[in-house]
C-alpha cells in the first residue's frame, strides 16, 4: 500500500511521502489550534509545517512543484501560517494589544522586502546568463569574468528569505504564552532586520565589476577563440536533459579524431548532463548567436539528432553537414525522411544502407557511407560462462516511444513474463534489469509496469539472498564494498573540486586538466570492478542509475533480452546469445523479415516461453544453432573488424572535409569570374 501510495503521489521515498503528509495536514491542525486556541498546539503544528517543507525542499520533491501549480506554491505557505498567528492572537483576545499591530505591520514589512529580493536575484542570474557558456574554451585570457556570488546567496534563496519569519513567529507565540510584548517585537526586529541584510548583500552583485562584459563582448571573445583554435568537424546536438547521453556516446571519437573537434549544444540543461572530455565545447541556445558565429573554419558537421534546431548550422554551406545518429537500429527513427537534408549519412554496416533503400525516404544510396560504430570498442567478445559461476541475462527493454505501438516496448505485455521466467529458472541464472533512461517519461502505464518489474527482481533477490544454496564470500564482497566506498569518495572529491558557482563561472574555470581528467577515467575503470565485485554473482540487480554503464552490463552478461532499439545492435558486437521480444505479435517469420537486428535472435512471444533456447544456447554454447548466423549478421550490422571503426570514421571526416573544401573553392573562383 506505501508503495502504491508513493507511485501515485510521485515522491521519492516512505520518509517523503511521510514528510509531505505531515506538511498538508499540518495546515488544518494550524487552523484548529488558532481557532481553539492554543499556543503550544499552534507551536507544534507551526514546527511541523516548517520542518516538512524543509525536507521536501531540500530533496526536491515533485510535489513542491505540483502545490506550485495549484496556488499552494512556497510563498504563499508561509503567509497562510503567519495569517493563522494573527488570528490566534485575535482568538486570545490580543487585538487591542500593540504586539497585535507590530505582528501585522511586521509581516507586511516582511512581505514588502520579498520584492527588491526576488528583483535582485533574478537580475544577478540574468546579468550572469552569458549568451555562451563554454567548456575547454580558454575564454578567460580574453574577457573578464568575475566570481560567481557565494553559493549560500543564491541557492534556494526565495525558501531561504522566507524561512527568516522563523524568528518573528517564535518570538510572538512567546509573547503570547507569556503576555509580554518584548519577545514579540524582539522577533519582528530580527525578521526585518535579517532580510534587510539579505537584501543589501545582493545588491553589489548588480553593478560594476561583480557582473560578466555583455553579449557583445562574449561573442567577439568567442569567435576570437574560434579564429584561433580553427576547428574543422563539429558535433552538433540538441534535445532534453535526458537525452544527453546521445551526444556523450559521441565524445570519446571527438576526441580521437584526426581533425580539429568541437561540440556544440543548444541547451544549457544538457551541458550539465555532459560527460566529462577533453574536446572543446560551447552552448549555445540562441539560434541568431549561432548563426552569426565564426565558424569558417568548420568542415564537417555531425548530427547525432534530428531535432528542428539543427536548421541552424544546416544553413551553412561552406560545411559539408552528415546524420551520424545516435545508435543502429530497425525503428522507424533510423530511415527517418528528415534524413535527406544531410550531405552524407553514415551507418555502421551494410544493414542501414539497405535500411534506407527499403524504406525509399529520399536518401540516395550514394550519400550513404560505412563506418562502423566506434563506441563499440569497449564490448568484450563472449569466451562462455566461467566454470561454477552462475549465467547472467541482461533485461534491457527500450522505452515506450512517443505513441501507443505495441512493438515499441516488451514492459507493457511481455516484461514481467520475461523476468518471472528468468528468475524462477532452474538451472537458476542471474538477472539484471537495466531499463531505458526514457522509461515512464511518456505512459503512466510503462511507468507502473517499470515499478512491478523493480519490485518482482528486487524480491527474487531477496529470496535468493535467503536461500542456503547460494552462498557469497563475505570476506570478500565487504573488501569490495569498502574499495568501492573508497573510490566514490576519490570521485566525489573530484567532482566537487571541479564546482563552480554558476554558469559565467564555470565558463571561465572549465579548461579540462588533462591529468586530472585521465585520473577520473582510471577511478571509474576501478569503481566499475570493485562495482561487480561488491555483491555476489548470483545476486538479481535493478540497475536505473548512469553507472555502471549498459556496455558495462553488456560485459559482465552472457545472454541479453531486449526490444527492437539500437541495444540490440550493440549487444551483437559481442557474439553473445540474445532475444528479442515480438510484441507486437507479428509472427516469427515476418518479425525477423522486417526487423534486420533480430535475425539471429531468439524470438520471444509475449509469454515469453521461447526463453528456454536462450538459456539452452547460454549453457551449451557448442550446441548454440545461432551462433553462426550472429557471426555473420555482426559484420552486416556493424561492418568489418579491420579496419577498425575509428579509422574507417576518421577516413569519412577526411574524404567530406575533402569536398567541402572543394566545394568552397569552386564559389570563390566562380565569385571572381563574376566580379572579375
Amino acid at each position: 500500500m506505501i508503495t502504491t501510495a508513493i507511485r501515485v503521489a510521485r515522491v521519492g521515498s516512505a520518509a517523503e511521502l511521510a514528510a509531505a503528509a505531515l506538511m498538508i495536514l499540518g495546515y488544518p491542525a494550524l487552523m484548529l489550534a488558532a481557532l481553539v486556541p492554543s499556543v503550544p498546539a499552534f507551536a507544534a503544528a507551526a514546527a511541523v509545517t516548517y520542518l516538512a517543507d524543509h525536507y521536501l525542499h531540500r530533496k526536491g520533491s515533485y510535489l513542491i512543484n505540483r502545490l506550485s501549480k495549484v496556488r499552494a506554491g512556497l510563498s504563499i505557505r508561509f503567509l497562510i501560517r503567519e495569517l493563522l498567528l494573527v488570528l490566534l492572537l485575535a482568538r486570545l483576545s490580543l487585538s487591542d494589544n500593540l504586539m497585535f499591530y507590530g505582528a501585522v505591520a511586521g509581516f507586511i514589512a516582511f512581505y514588502g522586502l520579498q520584492a527588491p529580493h526576488g528583483a535582485l536575484v533574478t537580475l544577478i542570474r540574468n546579468r550572469r546568463r552569458m549568451p555562451v557558456a563554454t567548456r575547454n574554451v580558454d575564454l578567460k585570457s580574453r574577457i573578464r569574468i568575475p566570481d560567481a556570488p557565494p553559493r549560500w546567496l543564491l541557492d534556494r534563496s526565495a525558501e531561504k528569505m522566507l524561512h527568516l519569519d522563523l524568528a518573528a513567529v517564535v518570538g510572538i507565540l512567546i509573547s503570547a504564552q507569556t503576555d509580554s510584548a518584548a519577545a514579540g517585537f524582539a522577533g519582528v526586529g530580527a525578521t526585518i532586520g535579517l532580510g534587510c541584510v539579505y537584501v543589501l548583500a545582493l545588491a553589489p552583485y548588480v553593478r560594476g565589476r561583480k557582473i560578466p562584459p555583455g553579449a557583445d563582448t562574449v561573442l567577439a571573445a568567442m569567435d576570437d577563440w574560434l579564429r584561433v583554435h580553427r576547428p574543422e568537424t563539429v558535433l552538433y546536438f540538441s534535445g532534453s536533459k535526458d537525452s544527453a547521453y546521445q551526444v556523450n556516446m559521441w565524445l570519446e571519437t571527438m576526441e580521437q579524431l584526426d581533425s580539429r573537434p568541437l561540440v556544440i549544444l543548444r541547451e544549457r540543461a544538457v551541458l550539465e548532463r555532459l560527460a566529462p572530455t577533453t574536446v572543446p565545447v560551447v552552448c549555445v541556445p540562441g539560434g541568431v548567436h549561432l548563426m552569426n558565429m565564426d565558424l569558417s573554419t568548420v568542415r564537417v558537421a555531425l548530427y547525432a539528432a534530428n531535432v528542428g534546431k539543427n536548421i541552424h548550422l544546416l544553413r551553412v554551406p561552406t560545411m559539408k553537414h552528415v546524420f551520424i545518429g545516435h545508435g543502429d537500429s530497425d525503428k522507424l527513427a533510423s530511415v527517418n525522411p528528415y534524413s535527406k537534408v544531410y550531405d552524407e549519412v553514415w551507418t555502421a554496416g551494410r544493414a542501414g544502407r539497405d535500411r534506407y533503400a527499403i524504406a525509399d525516404v529520399g536518401v540516395r544510396d550514394d550519400d550513404i557511407v560505412e563506418v562502423g560504430r566506434p563506441q563499440l570498442a569497449p564490448i568484450q567478445s563472449w569466451q562462455g560462462v566461467p566454470e561454477g559461476r552462475v549465467p547472467t541475462v541482461l533485461y534491457a527493454p527500450t522505452w515506450e516511444g512517443w505513441d501507443d505501438n505495441p512493438g515499441n516496448t516488451s514492459l507493457l505485455l511481455a516484461g514481467e513474463n520475461i523476468v518471472r521466467s528468468l528468475v524462477t529458472a532452474d538451472p537458476p541464472v542471474r538477472v539484471l534489469y537495466k531499463p531505458h533512461p526514457f522509461t515512464g517519461t511518456r505512459s503512466a502505464a510503462a511507468k507502473a509496469a517499470h515499478q512491478r518489474i523493480t519490485d518482482l527482481v528486487r524480491k527474487a533477490a531477496e529470496e535468493r539472498a535467503a536461500d542456503a544454496r547460494f552462498t557469497a564470500d563475505a570476506t570478500e564482497t565487504a573488501a569490495a564494498r569498502a574499495e568501492l566506498a573508497r573510490i566514490e569518495a576519490l570521485l566525489g572529491r573530484s567532482s566537487r573540486s571541479g564546482d563552480t558557482g554558476d554558469d559565467a563561472e564555470a565558463t571561465r574555470d572549465g579548461v579540462v586538466d588533462v591529468a586530472r581528467f585521465e585520473e577520473i577515467a582510471r577511478l571509474r575503470a576501478e569503481w566499475n570492478t570493485a562495482y561487480w565485485r561488491s555483491f555476489p554473482a548470483w545476486e538479481h540487480r535493478v540497475i536505473t542509475d548512469a553507472e555502471p554503464r549498459l556496455y558495462d552490463c553488456f560485459n559482465v552478461s552472457d545472454a541479453m533480452v531486449s526490444d527492437i532499439s539500437s541495444v540490440v545492435s550493440d549487444f551483437i558486437a559481442s557474439g553473445k546469445p540474445y532475444a528479442v521480444t515480438d510484441s507486437a505479435e507479428l509472427g516469427e517469420e515476418e518479425f525477423k523479415r522486417q526487423n534486420t537486428a533480430v535475425r539471429a535472435a531468439v524470438i520471444l512471444s509475449n509469454g515469453a516461453t521461447e526463453l528456454i533456447a536462450l538459456l539452452a544456447a547460454v549453457r551449451s554454447p557448442a550446441a548454440d544453432p545461432l551462433a553462426g548466423e550472429r557471426r555473420e549478421l555482426k559484420r552486416y550490422l556493424l561492418g568489418p573488424d579491420e579496419p577498425t571503426s575509428l579509422q574507417q570514421f576518421n577516413t569519412a571526416v577526411r574524404n567530406l572535409a575533402v569536398k567541402a573544401a572543394a566545394r568552397n573553392r569552386g564559389q570563390d573562383a566562380r565569385a571572381t569570374e563574376l566580379t572579375g
